[in-house]
């Protein structure tokens, strides 16, 4: 069988790389190399930097009723090729082909369709004199080449994430796609080819040296990662040496709160999802469940049967909940975050691997951990979930906010004051309440902590895709 070669996007066309080294690409399904990717080198980088420099001159200064026009356009055409999109991803990541064409590729085209009405909407104050005998307005405008990083969990959705915001705010785009899942971004990339001007969007393929190489590259105006805290550390402190802007999307460790009061199996239910939907592989992920110790084995018990009931599958199948762990070392690292839990940790469900091929894991709950475990204090980024109990609300904020990561939480009651009370308290980007993990295209998605900084997603991800100007007009 004859194993494809993938080519960079640069300035409108595929082009190989002027590297001779590749990557496997392995499907994580039956462990299968399915295609390889150029480990692209500084001069790739080079070029599509500079195919992004020219392609500004333009785009930049492009209405944003014409950068709306084709990001619509963009979005149909994402639509009428769900199914390609789906089978590349797919290949790649191992997902439910019905998981991915309903939450990456319908939602991702209606993201896309939201920044580009947001693209004539943006907002700075009122022109006005503030000054006697001068007026003062304010322009909002594009940064320039923007190079942008995206992770392997959601390759689609990300990329949209990425590219979106940016093309509206009238900024070109150099994007490296993560090492093992390229495919769907560059079935992207050729989408926008006849819709988006030649070297608006560009794609490196490579590892994470490809990636630093755009970092660093010192024509960029804001770097844009979603990753690991270890990747965003690595993305601030190369900008910083630039004093250029970062925007970082990194991990979280999300508390799932539950009160005494709570419907206990709407509660079980809901986290479960959140917890193991696309295998955990998720920075929001309902990770730690917090509950009040009153309820915590009625809980335990319902969360287990819920979990058990989440099976993973393949691709194809209609009863899967979600797919293999993305990629041999990631999997290892889940295995060994489990076999290294404290001897006073319990695993009630879970906690192994599925079959002999492929990176399944099962569904895992781990119950009597302690708030300083490495289990609850580090990403695992799988199907793992684990359970505390509280006695009050005041230790259920405490333990909630005792992580470095500050991205998502939710709450689970039916009280109202404590409703209020909890959204106020937890140091969290987002707080959902009864419900974990529901995202809309018109709410900022970002968090506070080591989970990083800036938004994406709503209007203000687009504002952070832009600088202010401040122009002051004498009257003489």
């Amino acid at each position: 069988m004859t194993i494809d070669l993938l080519k960079n996007y640069i300035d409108g066309a595929f082009v190989e790389s002027s590297s001779s080294e590749t990557i496997d690409l392995v499907n994580p399904v039956d462990e299968t190399v399915v295609a390889r990717t150029p480990v692209s080198t500084d001069a790739d980088v080079d070029a599509a930097v500079a195919a992004a420099q020219r392609a500004f001159r333009t785009w930049g200064r492009t209405t944003p009723g014409r950068r709306q026009t084709a990001l619509l356009a963009l979005a149909d055409a994402i639509e009428a090729h769900t199914d390609e999109i789906v089978e590349a991803q797919c290949r790649n990541t191992g997902q439910p082909k019905a998981v991915v064409a309903a939450e990456e590729v319908k939602v991702g085209a209606d993201q896309l369709r939201f920044f580009a009405g947001a693209a004539r909407l943006l907002e700075g104050k009122s022109a006005g004199e503030y000054m006697e005998g001068f007026t003062s307005y304010v322009r909002r405008e594009p940064i320039g080449v923007v190079g942008q990083v995206t992770p392997w969990n959601y390759p689609f959705m990300m990329a949209i994430w990425k590219i979106g915001p940016a093309l509206a705010a009238g900024n070109t785009v150099v994007l490296k796609p993560s090492d093992t899942t390229p495919e769907s971004t560059l079935v992207l990339a050729r989408l926008s080819q006849g819709i988006l001007p030649d070297g608006v969007l560009n794609v490196i393929l490579g590892n994470a040296a490809t990636g630093a190489s755009l970092v660093e590259h010192p024509a960029l105006g804001l770097v844009s990662i979603t990753g690991s805290v270890r990747a965003g550390i690595a993305v601030a402190v190369s900008a910083a040496k630039q004093v250029k802007r970062a925007h970082l999307e990194l991990g979280g460790k999300a508390p799932a709160v539950v009160f005494a009061d709570a419907d206990i199996d709407k509660a079980a239910g809901g986290i479960a999802e959140a917890g193991i939907f696309n295998g955990g592989q998720d920075c929001t992920a309902a990770t730690r469940v917090l509950v009040h110790e009153s309820v915590h084995d009625a809980f335990v018990d319902a969360l287990v049967a819920k979990a058990e009931a989440l099976a993973p599958g393949l691709p194809d199948d209609p009863d899967a909940f979600y797919g293999p762990l993305n990629n041999a070392a990631h999997f290892g690292r889940v295995v060994e975050k489990i076999a290294s839990l404290p001897s006073h940790a319990k695993v009630r469900t879970g906690g192994n691997r599925i079959g002999d091929t492929g990176f399944f894991f099962a569904p895992t709950i781990v119950t009597d951990v302690a708030q300083d475990d490495a289990i609850v204090q580090e990403e695992t980024f799988g199907p793992v979930i684990t359970v505390q109990s509280f006695s009050d609300e005041e230790q259920a904020i405490e333990m909630a906010n005792g992580v470095d990561y500050g991205l998502a939480a939710s709450v689970w009651t039916r009280d109202h004051g404590t409703v209020q009370r909890m959204s106020v308290a937890l140091d969290s980007g987002a707080v959902w309440i009864n419900c974990h993990i529901p995202l809309v295209a018109e709410m900022p998605h970002g968090g506070f902590k080591q989970s990083g900084y800036g938004k994406d997603l709503s209007a203000y991800g687009v504002e952070d895709y832009t600088r202010l100007k401040h122009v002051m007009s004498s009257h003489d």
